[in-house]
């Protein structure tokens, strides 16, 4: 049968059950939230004359979830207003809503009897059909769920979110001891689609698998470092991008989950794993007594404001102080040099990096090679035992703990046969299915084509099996590995999507626009105008969508007085931005992460923008001195201001300080929905939850758009409010400098804002062509761009990544 889920219920409200059901309502599901009634008051409610009975006291656990989930840093709400969606309550008083809930979430302490006796109770009051998730980084489901009946145990499963669920990706699915496969195929759909999550079914054994082989490989790490006397920095230099990990590396992320809880994880790991061979290559580690020494002092890492890393305001500014790991005391930080670590770093590819460091023989190739060989070689051991093949061992890795490969596309990097001789003259265990592997002749577990991951090695049926692409994921390397480029230069590349559609890729750093990008947009419009293409999607699978101009080059070019190429310059793009938004054929922008400047005015310019849900934009120019000039302050007018003023007797002001204080102030959406919200999204564009599936989104937005018979909107019409509205924006700016919440830098940018956001300062507001406010910005920019306080503003943002207030 199919499974409609249009309730949740979300039963505890600590971090994660009140993070979980945040995103749930980010999701756009009704949920209830409910936790414990306290069982005493506290002392501000005694002093207010409250009883344990009074509805306040009742659902103080619960509010004080949900308000912590509020002020989540980074937030857990796409906006503020999606905590209406959430209805709290506690598990006395509210335990009948569970009836009206389509799916419930178990998401209270880790203690297995409470959660038997949780799971007990939501039996006696769930709906037929309806599914039940325990939450739980590794407890035994069949342990939680023992006693429940067949038909509550066909619709009960695992589902282990990573913290914090809005932002870490992976969703571990773990069948019941009689979970129906429907279920479990509705639970994926679900928590793809609709929460864009990308899930890994795990088997029902400790600690799943990315927290399985995480933790151990990590206790190796802690246990070697002190024993072959590495640093914390030296570790952290070793274990971060090098190897294609994240900058968090090893001792930033014990910092960042916090000792206490890697404590508690490690001590029932250890309970748990009593049969696992690899416990005991850990036991007695130096790093335990370490840690304990540390959490006695309370050096809980973040949150305490110090724990491996402690923040010290030094004279040349912020610094991070390592612990030394011997006498317990910081140290100024030395950020350790390798001449093996900086060779490797400049090799692009990551495969060829480990291949590379790993043979070397200095202190920094000896740690990579036995800590990866350890990792490797647990991974394969436990394998069989925690997943039903490599490939979702590789996807918990990746997507648990971000980094750039699995471990058997790690082993295949360094060499299948010549990492198992490695394993094997330390004594370390070798799983007996990669010893057959290797017996039969097997080289690597993947199977490539160009590059392209085409199959893998099954360990159970002891042979390849093809690795199916999945229908709603468009990856852009595959295209290109395949022959799919049509054109390309430095900056950016021409990809044919299949179907009839174009792609335009941006590939310089950070993707920043320069002029070859704009030259292969040209060449992009020409065949999109000239050949049989349907539409096109400007978008890419860089870390950011773009994070704007090339500063760079305008500093270069002010410095110099090169104000004519700087104006061509913004001809330019302006002139492309307009062909974009008055094309004949459907171009689909499809913006995510940073999205920056010009890269947000490329983003607004398209028929239709489908922008991922973590999508960062915003109009940044003024933090480096100047207004944005691409048709950014155009296309605000044109979605914030021009449509309020169809409304007759419209007062211009609150729409008009609303973009002055979006531009003026940089701001960036926390994510797409407050970019909508800002007025940088239309109510036409649309949201996609998983990143994975935006690229194919977009393909099928184009598609749509093109079956549907597009037209390009009419040449718009936009309010220019005038003298008196600038006036009023003036005083503003005004105010803010004389009470030194602005310089005089500050105010002559907003001055110049102000005007262009006013369309100039005739007497009278009027309706006018788009070209009048472009070249209004135009002219501010270059005005701008010839100030020596911008010009510094620039230099200081190159040098240090920071915004300079002169």
């Amino acid at each position: 049968m199919g499974y409609t889920i249009r309730r949740v219920a979300v039963i505890g409200a600590g971090t994660m059950g009140a993070a979980i059901a945040a995103h749930l309502a980010n999701a756009g599901f009704a949920v209830d939230l409910l936790d414990i009634p306290p069982k005493s008051l506290t002392p501000e409610e005694e002093a207010k004359g409250l009883t344990l009975d009074h509805p306040e006291v009742r659902n103080r656990i619960v509010r004080a979830g949900l308000e912590r989930a509020k002020k989540a840093k980074p937030a857990a709400f796409f906006v503020e207003d999606r905590a209406r969606l959430i209805r709290i309550g506690n598990t006395e008083d509210h335990w009948d809503r569970l009836r009206e809930a389509d799916w419930i979430i178990e998401a209270v302490v880790e203690d297995l009897a409470v959660k038997r006796e949780v799971v007990a109770r939501i039996e006696a009051v769930r709906k037929p059909e309806a599914i039940v998730t325990t939450n739980t980084s590794g407890l035994p489901l069949r342990e939680i769920g023992a006693g429940r009946s067949p038909e509550f145990l066909a619709h009960f499963a695992g589902t282990h979110f990573f913290n914090p669920p809005r932002y870490l990706k992976l969703v571990e699915l773990i069948p019941g001891p009689a979970t129906k496969p429907e279920v479990l195929d509705a639970l994926e759909r679900l928590l793809e689609l609709r929460l864009g999550k990308r899930v890994v079914r795990a088997k029902d054994t400790p600690n799943f698998i990315a927290n399985r082989i995480g933790f151990l490989s990590g206790a190796f790490v802690g246990k070697y470092t002190i024993e072959q006397g590495y640093t914390v920095e030296e570790v952290d230099a070793l274990m971060g991008p090098l190897i294609g990990r994240p900058k968090t590396a090893h001792f930033r992320l014990l910092d960042l989950v916090g000792l206490d809880v890697a404590a508690y994880v490690g001590q029932h790991s250890m309970a748990a794993l009593r049969h696992d061979p690899f416990v005991a290559l850990v036991q007695d580690s130096p790093m335990n007594q370490v840690m304990a020494a540390m959490i006695e002092r309370g050096w809980l890492g973040n949150k305490a404001g110090q724990g491996f890393y402690k923040k010290v305001e030094a004279p040349e500014g912020t610094q991070y102080w390592p612990l030394n790991l011997q006498t317990l005391e910081y140290e100024p930080p030395k950020k350790p040099r390798w001449e093996s670590v900086g060779k490797a770093l400049k090799m692009e590819d990551l495969r060829e990096r480990l291949r590379f460091i790993a043979a070397q023989e200095d202190r920094a190739g000896g740690f990579v090679r036995d800590v990866l060989d350890f990792y490797l070689a647990y991974a394969a051991y436990v394998a069989p035992e925690v997943a039903d093949d490599i490939v979702a061992v590789d996807n918990a890795m990746k997507w648990g703990f971000n980094y750039e490969l699995g471990p058997f596309e790690t082993w295949d990097a360094l060499g299948v046969a010549e990492t198992v001789a490695r394993i094997e003259a330390r004594g370390w265990p070798v799983a007996e299915w990669v010893k057959d592997f290797l017996a039969a002749g097997g080289r690597t577990f993947y199977q490539y084509e160009n590059g392209r991951i085409v199959g893998y090695y099954d360990f159970r049926e002891r042979a390849y099996r093809r690795l199916e692409p999945h229908p709603r994921v468009i990856v852009l390397r595959e295209l290109k590995s395949e022959g799919r480029v049509l054109e390309r230069n430095p900056s950016a590349s021409l990809i044919d999507l299949g179907d009839g559609v174009l792609c335009l890729e941006f590939h310089t750093k950070a993707n920043a626009l320069d002029p070859d990008i704009f030259a292969m947009m040209e060449r992009a419009l020409e065949r999109l105008d000239r050949e049989d293409w349907v539409g096109m999607v400007i978008g890419n699978q860089g870390e950011h969508f773009c994070a704007g101009a090339n500063v760079f080059v305008i500093g270069v070019s002010a410095q110099q007085g090169m104000f004519e190429a700087i104006d061509q310059g913004v001809r330019a793009m302006q002139r492309l931005m307009m062909t974009m938004r008055y094309f004949h054929k459907p171009i689909v922008t499809a913006p995510f992460g940073m999205t920056l400047g010009g890269g947000a005015e490329v983003a607004m310019h398209g028929a239709r923008m489908v922008a991922s849900a973590e999508t960062y934009i915003g109009l940044v120019e003024v933090g480096v001195g100047l207004i944005p000039a691409g048709g950014g302050c155009k296309e605000m007018i044109r979605r914030v201001l021009t449509p309020a003023m169809q409304t007759e007797n419209a007062d211009p002001l609150p729409f008009l300080r609303r973009i002055f204080e979006t531009i003026g102030m940089a701001k960036v959406a926390t994510s797409a929905e407050e970019g909508r919200a800002l007025g940088f999204l239309s109510e036409a564009d649309r949201i996609v939850m998983n990143p994975d599936f935006l690229l194919h989104e977009a393909k099928r937005e184009v598609l749509h758009l093109a079956e549907s018979g597009y037209r390009p909107p009419l040449k718009a019409k936009l309010y220019a409010a005038g003298r008196d509205l600038l006036a009023a924006l003036r005083i503003g700016v005004w105010q803010m400098r004389e009470a030194r919440y602005i310089s005089e830098h500050d105010a002559k940018i907003g001055e110049k804002l102000a005007y262009v956001l006013c369309g100039g300062d005739h007497p009278e507001p009027m309706w006018v062509d788009e070209e009048h406010f472009l070249d209004l910005e135009r002219e501010a920019f270059l005005s701008l761009c010839g100030e020596p306080k911008t010009q510094e503003r620039i230099w200081h943002f190159l040098q240090t990544g920071k915004i300079l207030r002169n």
